[in-house]
């Protein structure tokens, strides 16, 4: 049975776990590794998260930078700087409430400029894909903000991604390491209510270090958050998926996608995030009604 919890958003609250929740995707980037340059634009990408949204999406993540595998990150020195990131995402995240004033939306940075001008904006909730590791401010405002905050686990940066040597346990690390960043970030003043945590798959694990983490996905309710999972496309599943030995194209990995999505849910999942919300947004209705 998945454990209830109440996610306070500052000014309104989520419940958690009665139901799998969807997270769509709405990448404002020309480089993002399933839809990079579909929602360049403002208009496009308003466009396409309203659609998430008709299509059932409980809530729209916002990201203005690729943190896909090589990617170049880091407060100090990053691929994309604070101000061109801005203005990918405050359009949007400005045109979304204007259409839906009523809509919840998160932004996906690890910057604390871009934090705190996305939640000023409107944003209710920062996921950051560093668990606040990347930038040094990123604690002290998130802790001044009255938003959610999702924290992910992330093994160094993206360049650093294909050189990191493999570990016995994948899944004991990112417990381990999840539970002290969340120590930190209660810490640091962000109430225990505000944070949800995400595994991060993909994020710094090699290829076959992505499967224990789904079988086994139920584990990380021993740290007493809710949890939010992220598979929608991964190499992973690529691989996974392939019969000649060739990784299966990113945009042929819908179906593979659905499977995992659906796995997540039942083993306790009260987040998924998705590129394809329609079909992810049915399939755990039904699994839902199966696991309860």
């Amino acid at each position: 049975m998945r454990p209830v919890f109440t996610w306070n958003l500052g000014a309104r609250s989520l419940e958690l776990g009665k139901r799998t929740l969807v997270m769509g995707i709405v990448n404002v980037t020309p480089d993002s590794f399933s839809d990079g340059g579909q929602h360049l634009a403002p208009e496009a990408a308003v466009a396409h998260a309203l659609k998430l949204l008709d299509e059932g999406a409980d809530m729209i993540d916002v990201g203005g930078e690729s943190t896909r595998p090589g990617a170049r990150v880091g407060a100090e020195n990053p691929a994309v700087s604070a101000q061109e990131e801005l203005r990918r995402v405050l359009p949007v995240i400005a045109g979304v409430k204007k259409e839906r004033p009523a809509v919840i939306i998160s932004v996906d940075t690890y910057k604390a400029q871009v934090a705190r001008a996305a939640v000023e904006a409107g944003a209710e909730i920062v996921n950051d894909v560093s668990g606040l590791q990347w930038d040094p401010s990123m604690k002290t405002t998130v802790a001044g903000l009255s938003c959610g905050v999702v924290l992910m686990h992330t093994r160094g940066r993206p360049d650093e991604w294909r050189a990191l040597p493999a570990v016995p346990d994948l899944v004991l690390l990112a417990k381990r390491e999840l539970r002290e960043r969340s120590d930190a970030a209660v810490s640091a003043g962000i109430k225990r209510d505000r944070i949800v945590l995400d595994p991060g798959f993909g994020f710094g694990k090699r290829l076959e270090e992505n499967y224990p983490l789904l079988r086994r996905f139920s584990e990380f309710q021993e740290l007493r958050f809710p949890l939010l999972a992220g598979v929608s496309k991964k190499s992973f599943i690529g691989r996974a998926l392939s019969q000649n030995g060739n990784d299966v194209a990113a945009a042929d990995r819908q179906f593979g996608t659905l499977g995992a999505e659906v796995a997540l849910g039942l083993k306790g999942a009260h987040i998924i995030r998705t590129h394809e919300v329609r079909a992810c947004v049915e399939a755990l209705r039904l699994a839902d009604l199966a696991a309860n």
